[in-house]
């Protein structure tokens, strides 16, 4: 990886505070064999190692070129002043201030291309989260900065994921760009949206919604954000949509657990039903349909100190690319033909992950759709569990849903093809299917009332 010259990276420090900002270029992280140029990156008069070489953080292309971009607050993040204090007053910022572009060269770096290249010439989803999230967490912190930069620093982290979905193909051959920036704003929340865009056309190809949280990074309690003012008719109705959305996903989170109760008992019954059948007597389960047990999958591992993001613990986006690929081989192994990706459901960060953590990676499909014989879905769960064995203990710190459907090109070698019905064996298994579909009906209306 070529290093940069000390013009090029003040020259990125001031587009990082600048109200526009330009387009950032991705590079690839391997070296050339052939490039001899270990030079140092000399900034403000002092040589410091680039950012790719610095020890102990996740490292990727997208990460690197972020970075390097807000090089300065990120020193200030890994070690902020002993004396600096809360932001005494918050300012009030634009869309655009926060707004980032990232360009990844395809076209014409191949080192690059090859590190993003998957199997059908396509770009690595699993990869994309993971940049998606790095993006999502620069453009927080640009909305969250002080003009001069003094105040003590916040903890800003990924709480959840809203909805990421796949509208078309995204070809490794061809220049991609994602453009993102708050949307909206809560007291201590913001709601950023990217789109991923391919093509002289910047038709967009895939759409995501995160929500980070800001804590006070001594104290660790919520922290007030800066306040966000739209500018243009489409920041206006983004704003009032993603508002709309928080009002209606607090509102419905009470109103569906009412329905819930209302109506649970009838409706665990029907799923309950055929799964019996498969318990208590085998042979005569209908041969179409898969006990969601049989369906399962895992994975382990210990967190390494090279994942962890800036504030010491594993980074968001590793922990979605390591979900997804476990998605992917579930829904895999379930339908016997490669699967296409439509979207992320959800994903909840409901606690952090450490570095040394022992974690283990739960898969199963949750169950299928079958109204579009040509597109049936599947809908996978992965639930990630923290586990502490000399405590004796396990704990939930992420649950991700995906969906997919088989590719075409694969199913139309398979004529005949066709996608079993999952049916749960406990309670407890009918319960998350009917949590997950109550919280798809709710997203669903939320689509409509826009």
């Amino acid at each position: 990886m070529k290093e940069e010259s000390s013009s090029q990276n003040l020259e990125k420090e001031m587009e990082f505070n600048s109200s526009s900002p330009r387009t950032i270029p991705v590079v690839s992280t391997l070296t050339n064999p052939f490039d001899n140029n270990n030079s140092l990156a000399c900034v403000n008069g002092h040589t410091r190692k680039p950012i790719a070489l610095w020890p102990g953080m996740y490292h990727s292309p997208v990460t690197n070129a972020l970075w390097e971009t807000r090089s300065k607050t990120l020193e200030r993040l890994l070690d902020p002043p002993e004396d600096a204090t809360p932001q005494s007053e918050l300012l009030t910022k634009t869309p655009k201030q926060s707004r980032t572009r990232i360009l990844y060269g395809f076209s014409t770096d191949y080192i690059l291309r090859e590190q993003y290249r998957d199997p059908w010439n396509e770009v690595r989803i699993g990869k994309l989260l993971e940049d998606l999230d790095a993006l999502a967490g620069t453009i927080s912190v640009k909305h969250c900065s002080d003009d001069d930069s003094t105040a003590r620093p916040l903890l800003l982290v990924t709480a959840s994921v809203d909805k990421i979905v796949l509208k078309k193909p995204i070809s490794v051959d061809v220049d991609l760009k994602i453009v993102g920036s708050a949307i909206w704003v809560g007291r201590s929340s913001i709601d950023i949206q990217l789109e991923v865009m391919q093509s002289t056309k910047d038709s967009v190809a895939l759409t995501a919604n995160f929500i980070f949280v800001a804590r006070d990074s001594k104290t660790g309690k919520a922290a007030p954000v800066n306040r966000l003012s739209p500018e243009t008719e489409k920041e206006r109705l983004l704003f009032e949509e993603a508002e709309a959305r928080s009002k209606l996903r607090k509102r419905k989170s009470v109103e569906k657990r009412k329905e819930i109760q209302n109506g649970e008992a009838n409706r665990l019954e029907a799923l309950l039903a055929e799964g019996r059948i498969f318990c208590d007597m085998p042979a005569l389960a209908d041969r179409n349909s898969i006990l969601l047990r049989d369906t399962c999958l895992e994975n382990s591992l210990i967190c390494q100190p090279q994942q962890r993001n800036i504030h010491g613990r594993i980074f968001g986006g590793f922990l979605m690319h390591r979900a997804f690929e476990l998605a992917f081989s579930t829904a895999y192994a379930f339908a016997g033909l490669v699967p296409y990706f439509l979207e992320v459901d959800h994903v909840d960060f409901l606690r952090p992950v450490d570095v040394g953590d022992f974690l283990r990676i739960k898969s199963c499909v949750l169950y299928t759709e079958h109204e579009n014989s040509e597109k049936p879905l599947i809908n996978i769960e992965v639930v990630a569990h923290v586990t502490r064995p000399e405590l004796r203990s396990s704990e939930v710190s992420n649950t991700f849903y995906f969906t997919f459907t088989a590719r075409p090109e694969a199913k139309a070698t398979n004529n005949g093809f066709r996608i079993r019905k999952v049916v749960p064996a406990t309670e407890e298994e009918a319960r998350r299917i009917l949590e997950h579909m109550d919280a798809e009906s709710m997203q669903s209306g939320e689509g409509k009332s826009k």
